[in-house]
């Protein structure tokens, strides 16, 4: 159905027809769907003063309330187990043993607690993430011996705790997060009983005087009517078009390469929610050349690629996340809330070479503008070639006055498999030096865990695009804070570490950060440039391999205890190799076979992984010792250097190589592992 776009509805307008400032104006019929910020949660009463579980639970979908500054106001900030070696940007700023670390370590009623979390309140945890999680969590709140809360770790994170099940928790690409509220009036301590694991807490803390009602383990039952409403929602987050509020209008357009559409609305109004598809015989440089501007009551507060806006790039790459996402049949959807005073104004400007078609719809409906009230902003910057030595705090959003912090894309080109995401997040808020979020590791932030490249999509963070193999190609990822969004009166940074393990190559980065903010605001992000508006090409992979290398993952294997089978690993031949890990203890043996192409005799050379759960090994080739047993145990995953084992008496054919199981370094983790990446021979006269 196709309609005009003409006048809005009450003291809503819009301002004529899309004009085309190359000439002819074609029309663009508009249409957004509205989010109805008081229908989100059936059986959710209106908001009060009292800060309950109950009116917590409201923000965990009301993506309206988000344009309004925070009544009461309150601070944001995160528990986690980065390296405290960390101390400031001139002493071990990139430190990365970020597991096992807390505040302290407790003595209670004969077992250890490790301390989590202890902060004063009133206040409210908002996010609990861990890539291992281990042990029995328990939540004690406002002084009590008794924990409020208590259940194994991997049970709470992992959605299996009766009454919180997926998606408020779960586990998604090996990260385990756990999104459901948590007040307290006074105090909230959390610990686990066993140690060694990653974690970040994420919690709120309201004004002195700010009333709370602290959380208690029977409102899970008491609160079964609204937490089934959020799982409805948070479970399908793209929702159906009679969930949101204001007069949808649509369009059906095309826009020449070179040429800019551009529209007005009349306010006091909001857009909505965006439903949109894009044709193009290339999509991916169409979503990435085609810029949409957008002005509110003057300011300007939107410029982004199309695609990038969206939350996924570059392309058109399937999630579904509360505020945006991206549909199997290509629909771009959007939620955001963008509230304006007086005037809102839309451009579309086409950097590409090619026509770019537009169709889908925009709602506008009415809305008051208040003292809270604030615009929605979202920018993009990208930086091409970025040498990943020396590593570097990479900025996602640096943004002046008040406002609230709601989520990132980012999007990032890895020529290599290593992975590129090492890095923490430190996110600094009203002037403070040292960041109030230290993270664990980009994947961390972004829900998941151990650089993991699979694809998976939640209602607040999601990664809808992973290339391969391995972390090769483009990959694209965000996080939507909605329950866990960061308030900020003066000021806001968001940096992100270039961490990456491969130390000699170059990455393209883009980010599309998104934020609201009171009018005035300023933010650090320069005007798009046509140049930068481009996806550069990538070279297809292919793993290099040593000269000579008889790769161990080939062999066939004579003899195993356990099991041994090839694995991928960046950094080695071919990048894989023969993995022995499972089940194997002291006097154990593995022979493999491998050939020589006549008889004589050689010199063997031996190429290995060693890692901190590796062991100490007797080698031997062709049935004769290759020296005195070797140690593989290092603290981190690295290969060895390529290793003389000796010469050897060969027969033309198979051969044995025999890896036997001594014991194990004291400082390893109680395990055998070996690797073998390659042997070498060289023939000796």
């Amino acid at each position: 159905m196709m309609n005009d776009c003409g006048p809005g509805v009450g003291s809503r307008g819009v301002s004529g027809d899309w004009e085309r400032t190359s000439g002819a104006a074609r029309r663009w019929v508009v249409a957004v769907f509205g989010l109805v910020a008081g229908g989100v949660l059936a059986g959710i009463a209106a908001e009060s003063p009292l800060i309950t579980t109950q009116s917590l639970l409201k923000d965990m979908t009301d993506l309206t309330g988000l344009a309004s500054f925070p009544q009461p106001a309150y601070t944001v900030k995160q528990f986690s187990s980065y390296d405290r070696a960390s101390k400031s940007p001139a002493v071990e700023w990139f430190a990365n043993g970020d597991a096992g670390h807390y505040l302290r370590v407790e003595d209670r009623q004969g077992r250890k607690e490790h301390v989590m979390m202890d902060a004063e309140g009133p206040g409210a945890v908002v996010r609990i993430w861990s890539a291992n999680p281990a042990g029995t969590l328990r939540i004690y709140l406002d002084g009590s011996d008794a924990p409020a809360l208590e259940a194994p770790m991997t049970d709470l994170l992992g959605g299996t705790f009766p009454g919180l099940p997926k998606p408020i928790a779960g586990e998604y690409s090996k990260g385990w997060n756990l999104y459901f509220p948590i007040p307290y009036a006074r105090h909230c301590k959390i610990t686990s009983d066993k140690g060694g694991f990653y974690y970040h807490v994420n919690y709120r803390t309201y004004p002195a005087g700010t009333r709370v009602q602290s959380f208690e383990r029977s409102q899970i039952e008491s609160l079964r009517a609204p937490i089934q409403a959020v799982l409805g929602r948070l479970s399908d987050p793209r929702g159906k078009e009679t969930d949101f509020a204001g007069a949808g209008q649509w369009f059906d357009m095309a826009l020449p390469a070179g040429e800019t559409l551009r529209q007005e609305f009349y306010g006091p109004a909001a857009f909505t929610r965006v439903a949109l598809r894009v044709s193009a015989a290339n999509p991916e440089a169409a979503l990435r050349g085609l810029i949409a501007r957008i002005a509110f009551d003057g300011e300007a507060c939107v410029e982004t690629p199309l695609g990038d806006l969206f939350g996924t790039a570059p392309g058109v790459n399937a999630y579904s996340a509360l505020p945006l996402g991206v549909t199997r049949e290509g629909e771009f959807y959007c939620h955001w809330y963008m509230p304006f005073k007086e005037y809102a104004t839309i451009e579309l400007v086409n950097h590409t070479r090619e026509e770019v078609g537009l169709r889908g719809e925009i709602n506008v409906a009415d809305a008051a503008w208040t003292d809270a009230s604030m615009h929605f902003h979202a920018k993009w910057r990208a930086q091409f070639d970025v040498p990943t030595r020396p590593m570097i705090d990479w900025n996602y959003l640096t943004a002046r006055g008040k406002g609230v912090f709601v989520g990132v894309a980012f999007a990032i080109d890895n020529p290599v498999k290593d992975w590129w995401g090492e890095g923490d997040e430190k996110i600094y808020v009203d002037g403070e030096t040292f960041p109030s979020h230290f993270g664990t590791g980009t994947e961390d932030y972004y829900g998941y865990a151990w650089c993991w490249p699979g694809l998976f999509t939640h209602a607040y963070h999601a990664q809808p695009r992973c290339d391969g193999p391995g972390n090769y190609g483009r990959t694209s990822v965000n996080r939507f804070h909605v329950l866990d969004r960061i308030p900020f009166t003066k000021d806001f940074r968001f940096d992100m570490e270039l961490w990456h393990w491969h130390q000699q190559c170059k990455v393209n980065m883009a980010v599309t950060a998104y934020w609201y903010a009171r009018p005035g605001a300023s933010d650090g992000f320069k005007a798009i440039q046509p140049q930068e508006a481009v996806v550069r090409p990538m070279t297809p992979y292919t793993a290099p391999k040593v000269a000579g290398a008889i790769e161990g993952e080939t062999l066939k294997i004579l003899k195993v205890t356990g099991v041994a089978d090839p694995q991928e690993w960046a950094g080695l031949s071919g990048e894989r190799h023969l993995w022995w890990h499972e089940g194997m203890e002291p006097g154990d043996t593995l022979v493999v076979a491998f050939p020589a192409p006549k008889a004589g005799k050689y010199r063997v050379r031996g190429h290995f992984l060693q890692a901190r759960d590796y062991g100490i090994h007797q080698l031997a080739v062709a049935g004769q010792k290759a020296g005195e047993p070797r140690d593989f145990y290092n603290p981190d995953v690295k290969p060895t250097a390529e290793i003389d084992l000796g010469v050897f008496d060969l027969k033309a054919g198979d051969n044995e190589f025999s890896v036997t199981v001594i014991g194990a370094n004291p400082k390893a983790q109680p395990s055998y592992m070996f690797g073998l990446d390659y042997l070498k021979l060289q023939p000796v006269d």
